[in-house]
């Protein structure tokens, strides 16, 4: 009576070294992938890029992927490195304006120079502003 496992076992021939080859190739497969969406990203996300721009490249990255993404990196590669630092720089701004307004006043001074704006900008009158920074420096 045969094993039907061993059997199977002898049937499959599939080396280890075509198994480093197969996946060093789902590897570079997903790694163009990766490539082809950050550089159709950044296409799109470029503020200095006129539609016709956005148009043209987005056309020869699609009709052309190959060739498109590696004369686009050669072309614009540099400015996409600082797109990106710039973009995330804003966003680091963004959430810490953000932050800072939620927190709203931390400290008497903070609160004083609210004040002080409130007066210059005549929201408050002088006798408002007196008592309201004598309530501030009292607490």
């Amino acid at each position: 009576m045969q094993n039907p496992l061993l059997d199977l076992a002898e049937d499959y021939d599939y080396p280890l070294l075509n198994f480093f080859w197969t996946m060093m190739l789902i590897f570079l497969w997903v790694l163009w992938f990766m490539l082809l969406f950050r550089v159709i990203a950044d296409i799109f996300r470029d503020d200095g890029l006129s539609g016709g721009g956005k148009a043209g490249w987005t056309i020869f990255v699609i009709i052309l992927p190959f060739l498109g993404v590696f004369v686009y990196l050669i072309a614009r590669g540099r400015g996409m490195g600082e797109r990106e630092l710039n973009r995330a720089q804003q966003q680091e701004q963004a959430f810490r304006s953000y932050v800072r307004d939620s927190a709203g006043p931390t400290g008497h001074a903070d609160e004083l120079a609210k004040l002080a704006e409130l007066k210059n900008s005549g929201d408050l009158t002088p006798a408002e502003y007196e008592q309201a920074k004598a309530k501030v420096l009292g607490s």
